[in-house]
This record gives structure tokens, C-alpha cells and sequence, in this order.
């Protein structure tokens, strides 16, 4: 009976040995994991066609908001062609142990403000933005800032990500351009919160219920490789000994 107890006792620590060595690691911007410096990047919501109509029937104007840089562009019509919002990485949740991202966050979004229209809605405005993109439990977390009573919900729970998620791997690169996650669906509480900040009525809310998928984000991000501090301390005993030998010359 020791005996067994003892060889649950380590099995137990060596199932906890193994789960802190893959913990996960928080990297803001400037930060460095296993010699690799996160120098930033840039995630894009792009609205889907369908929510672009969705916006066309509320006569929705969209702007930044919270530093991110919102772009909207409309045809001769006035209908949406193309809207998306894009904002400055500010962290990445990275497997220490297989170096996968877990999640990558930005700052920033955009704006919608609805009109008073008949029928359409009474008037309002909704902010998302701050998004965090969960690769693991494939969910999409936002700051939510709404007008009509709603205020402000930091990390709500917004979306779902219904399509295939690929956890890609925090590496060296410039400007990588990372899978693509896409199929955003909102959540009951999520359609709710729209709902109520922009005032929609029933051809409203009713144009919203037909927008099954809000869009796709796109992440481009840069890390660099960075010399290990032993790596540093060559180079400077390299200097010293290069220096010693250059006053040595000069002095014989």
C-alpha cells in the first residue's frame, strides 16, 4: 500500500511538472519569450457582406474609435462596399511549451451610430473594440461601449468562432500574416447588446437576425530574435580582449 501511494504521489507531480512547463505566458508589446521580442502588429475586423447590408438598412455610419482606424467605403448608391476596423496588437498569450498562440489582443475598433428611422430604430450608438481573440476555446472577446442604457462591458463575450481555428506559432518574422479566423458568431446576450445600443426596431433588429457571420479577422504581427545576455557578454569580453591586444601593439 506505500508503495502505491508513493507512485500516485510522484505521478501526481509529474503530471504537475508538465502542465507549468506548458503553462501559458503573457508577452505584452516590447516583451521577450524564450529570446523572441513581441515588436507588435495589427489585427483587422472585416465586416462580412451581410452585415454591411445589415448597416444599409439602419443607415449606420461607422467611425474609429479608442486609436483604431475604422475604414468604410460606399458605391455611387450609397450602399457598403467594404467596412473594417483595424487596431494595434497590444499582447499575445503564448504556449510556453509548444510556443502556440493561445490568444492575441489588440487595442482599439470602431463606432457604429445609428439614426432615428422610422421603423428601423430610435436612435443609437454601439462601440466594439479591444477584441481578444480566444484560438483555444475559439471565442472572441470585446470592450463594448452602447448607448440606451447599456455602458460599458470590458472583456463581454461577443462572438463565436464556428469555423476551423489554427493556433499558429510565435516565431521570428516581419509582418507574418497569420491564419485568418473566420465564421464570427454572436452570442444571444451579444445580439441583445446590439440590440439595445443602437435602438433597433423591428426592420431593425430584424435585418440583424440575417447576419449569421459578422466577418474575419486578420492578424499581421512581427517578432524578433533577440541574443541570449551570455550572448552579449562574449561580445563584450570579444571588445576587451580586442582592445587589450590593440594597446599591447602600440605600446611594443
Amino acid at each position: 500500500m506505500k508503495f502505491a501511494i508513493k507512485g500516485i504521489v510522484a505521478a501526481v507531480a509529474f503530471v504537475a511538472a508538465g502542465a507549468a512547463s506548458a503553462a501559458a505566458t503573457t508577452v505584452n508589446v516590447g516583451g521577450i519569450l524564450d529570446n523572441l521580442r513581441l515588436d507588435g502588429g495589427s489585427g483587422t475586423l472585416s465586416f462580412s457582406a451581410d452585415l454591411m447590408a445589415a448597416l444599409d438598412t439602419g443607415k449606420v455610419a461607422v467611425s474609429s474609435w479608442n486609436g483604431g482606424t475604422a475604414t468604410a467605403t460606399k458605391d455611387v448608391d450609397g450602399f457598403y462596399t467594404e467596412v473594417s476596423a483595424t487596431a494595434n496588437i497590444s499582447n499575445v498569450v503564448v504556449d510556453s511549451a509548444t510556443h502556440k498562440y493561445n490568444s492575441i489582443a489588440v487595442t482599439g475598433g470602431a463606432t457604429q451610430t445609428s439614426p432615428v428611422l422610422k421603423g428601423v430604430s430610435s436612435g443609437g450608438s454601439l462601440s466594439v473594440g479591444d477584441l481578444n481573440v480566444d484560438y483555444v476555446n475559439k471565442r472572441v472577446y470585446a470592450t463594448v461601449v452602447g448607448a440606451n442604457g447599456v455602458g460599458t462591458l470590458t472583456n463581454y463575450y461577443l462572438w463565436d468562432i464556428v469555423n476551423p481555428v489554427v493556433q499558429d506559432t510565435f516565431v521570428a518574422g516581419q509582418n507574418q500574416i497569420l491564419t485568418t479566423v473566420s465564421g464570427l458568431q454572436i452570442t444571444a446576450g451579444g445580439f441583445n447588446t446590439f440590440v439595445q445600443s443602437l435602438g433597433l426596431l423591428s426592420l431593425g433588429k430584424g435585418a440583424l437576425q440575417t447576419v449569421t457571420d459578422f466577418g474575419t479577422i486578420t492578424t499581421k504581427i512581427s517578432v524578433t530574435a533577440v541574443p541570449e545576455p551570455s550572448t552579449y557578454a562574449l561580445m563584450a569580453m570579444g571588445v576587451a580582449a580586442v582592445g587589450v591586444a590593440a594597446r599591447r601593439r602600440r605600446a611594443a
